[in-house]
């Protein structure tokens, strides 16, 4: 299996999951991108994930999907994001437009949509975000796309699936509150606009996503 993007903390977290399946995967990063058919020869799928907030993901992802075809790469999963068809985040639809080369590459597909990582919030101390405390949000577990991730590459029936992952649902301020700690909301200049109209959104809409769709991926009732 390849990882495309595999030195990342998603990559990582595929790449361990793979792993206690007995998996082999090969991490594919900027260091081999100049190489990228090379690289993927004689891989059986491969797991596109795009650096966070790239400029330009549907060229990116096009770059991949020809090097996966060239390479004789036959299946590709590609790391999507919930909720990609929103107007007001460009950055989502990047990945609107990236999941339609995926669904038109010719190869067998299937797309995570994961919700927001818990791993972005730090709970160690006093929570404080750029939007509201009370918005709802589907929160995903790092570890557990990385399974989700390693189930869909491994077993059958996942072939042209889309999938949206959370593994709760919840607000910040109630995950602040099981930490004992506080939840506020502060004003926080930020240098990047798609970052501004995202936290925008949230501030408005929050990410609802539901948790079923994960735990029929993971075997939980």
């Amino acid at each position: 299996m390849a990882v495309v993007g595999g030195n990342g903390k998603t990559g990582r977290a595929v790449r361990g999951a793979l792993a206690g399946r007995g998996v082999t995967s090969v991490s594919i990063g900027r260091a081999e991108w100049p190489h990228l058919v090379d690289a993927l020869a004689g891989c059986a799928a491969a797991y596109l994930i795009a650096p966070n907030m790239h400029p330009d993901e549907p060229s990116y992802v096009s770059e991949a999907l020809e090097a996966m075809r060239r390479a004789g790469v036959p299946r590709v999963v590609y790391h999507s994001v919930a909720a990609p068809y929103v107007p007001s985040m460009p950055h989502h639809l990047g990945k609107a437009r990236s999941e339609d080369l995926v669904r038109r590459s010719g190869l067998t597909w299937t797309i995570l949509q994961p919700g927001a990582y818990l791993q972005n919030l730090d709970l160690s101390a006093d929570l404080a975000v750029p939007y509201d405390v009370d918005a709802v949000f589907g929160f995903a577990d790092l570890a557990d796309v990385g399974e989700a991730a390693a189930v869909v590459l491994t077993h059958e029936g996942h072939l042209g699936a889309t999938y949206e992952l959370a593994s709760r649902v919840a607000t910040p301020a109630e995950l602040a509150a099981e930490a004992g700690r506080r939840a506020t909301r502060v004003d926080a200049s930020v240098e990047h606009p798609w970052l501004e109209a995202m936290f925008d959104y949230y501030d408005r809409h929050g990410l609802p996503v539901g948790t079923r769709t994960l735990d029929m991926l993971l075997g939980r009732s």
